[in-house]
């Protein structure tokens, strides 16, 4: 049996495909099923195999396309620090939509998976009379609970600009870049302290 080069290029992309299925990390992953690409390629190339030529070269720029965007996220988060605004870099990710005055955003005890940043305008929850502006990130509780149930009742004040996200949208990113996990709870956490902060005046005076 003669060893072409067509064959020494099919058996690395093999190997890098086999490999590519072994890791955990995405850009791990993106980076093997590049390298399979390439070789695939050359594969087809040295070996006239059009099928393979079409494949790899449809898979190629799009396995790139995909490190490009990891990588991006990636460098977003590490410069994401606790007092850094959601807007730099969450922002790009979410899917925006108006919203009216009076709109039902979230209600309380209903199911939801929505994350909600308010871009523009204002809202009000109800049920403890606080009205949230511009900046505000909605919704993280609910996503994060296990029954997925919200916590507040949130309705639009005026008219306005809001961005959401899905939990699995947020999933697919955490998948990408566990780091968004840590800063998510810290998110979480620093609302709940918040809460508990609030609720302790009014406990002292009852």
């Amino acid at each position: 049996m003669t060893i072409t080069l067509g064959s020494v290029l099919g058996g690395f992309g093999i190997a890098f495909t086999i490999a590519s299925f072994l890791v955990k990390s995405m850009v791990h992953l993106r980076t093997l099923s590049i390298v399979s690409n390439v070789c695939f390629i050359g594969y087809g190339v040295t070996e006239s195999l059009l099928p393979s030529l079409i494949l790899n070269g449809f898979l190629l720029p799009l396995n790139i396309r995909r490190l490009w965007e990891i990588d991006r996220m990636s460098k977003e988060i590490a410069r994401a620090t606790q007092t850094s605004p959601v807007s730099e870099w969450l922002l790009p990710h979410m899917k925006r939509r108006t919203f009216e005055a009076g709109e039902e955003l979230l209600r309380k005890g209903e199911v939801s998976n929505l994350l909600i940043y308010i871009a523009g305008g204002s809202v009000v929850l109800p049920e403890i009379g606080k009205r949230l502006g511009a900046g505000e990130l909605l919704g993280e509780i609910g996503v994060f609970a296990p029954d997925h149930r919200c916590t507040q009742t949130v309705v639009g004040e005026t008219a306005g600009e809001l961005y959401e996200m899905t939990d699995e949208q947020i999933y697919q990113l955490y998948y990408q870049n566990p780091k968004l996990g840590f800063y998510l709870i810290r998110l979480v956490t620093e609302r709940l302290l918040n809460d508990l902060r609030r609720s302790e005046p009014a406990a002292v005076s009852i």
